[in-house]
């Protein structure tokens, strides 16, 4: 790597590991793109293989810091993250054999229905009291394996998709979902990365300046979150917008490089 791909790595690792300790989502979404296009790795698949990597990592981070807030619902996220595993493993399968700008474009797509689907539920407060119990298990199994298969045909962490997810599923509050949500996120990356790394598709060096940075962001993140959570529809506001400016982006350099436009 030269110097400036360093310091560009850092940067965006920082901003992936702010975002997740935002909103629990938007990593992967920051991450796949700003490798491709910022950092300069020029395959996809190495772009989220690695991308998978880092965002394990710094969810991991992320999950730290919730947890001594206490927005973790830990057996409704363990319970989700169990069902997602498999469908992640089985997802990489399928991403894998895909044209890489392909896969990209697609990935832009659902991007903006999941942003749709934010915006729906904006204002909504959730019940805080929220526990596991067997009205809610098996919403939480049936929608942790679809998260978990989509997370791993895109390469992705998928905190994006299973923070509406887990508030489909249970009723929980965005602040807990955000925080909940990192257990999956850390689960569903670290299952893309390892089939991944099998293929030897991930820069490990990128990797670890990525990482780096994104523990720092992720403090930084994990604090505004907790404040936002206090205004009405915040929280979801803006994951929506995030979703949707980076999505229109990756669709026009997508179709740039397929010769669409």
């Amino acid at each position: 790597m030269t110097l400036l791909q360093i310091v560009f790595g850092a940067l965006a690792g920082g901003a992936v590991g702010f975002t997740l300790g935002l909103v629990g989502g938007g990593g992967s979404i920051l991450a796949v793109p700003l490798m491709v296009y910022l950092v300069g790795v020029r395959d996809p698949h190495v772009a989220i293989g690695t991308s998978a990597l880092a965002v394990a990592a710094n969810a991991l981070i992320g999950l730290t810091n919730h947890a001594r807030k206490r927005n973790v619902k830990w057996r409704c996220a363990a319970t989700f993250a169990m069902a997602g595993v498999a469908g992640a493993w089985i997802g990489t399968l399928f991403g894998k054999s895909m044209d890489g700008q392909k896969l990209l474009a697609l990935f832009a797509l659902l991007m903006l229905v999941v942003a749709g689907l934010m915006l729906r539920t904006r204002g909504r407060e959730g019940d805080p009291a929220v526990v596991l119990n067997r009205g809610n298990a098996p919403k939480l199994l049936g929608s942790g394996a679809a998260t978990g298969f989509l997370s791993g045909f895109f390469g992705i962490g998928g905190g994006f998709l299973v923070v509406p997810g887990l508030i489909a599923s249970t009723g929980m509050p965005i602040l807990f979902a955000v925080g909940s949500s990192l257990v999956a996120v850390s689960a569903f990356g670290l299952t893309t990365a390892l089939s991944y790394a099998s293929s030897g598709l991930i820069n490990w060096p990128l990797a670890v300046v990525f990482i780096g940075g994104g523990a720092v962001g992720s403090l930084f993140g994990t604090r505004l979150a907790t404040r936002l959570s206090d205004r009405k529809g915040a929280l979801n506001l803006v994951l929506a917008a995030l979703i949707i400016v980076v999505a229109l982006y990756m669709l026009y350099r997508t179709a740039r490089a397929l010769g669409v436009i």
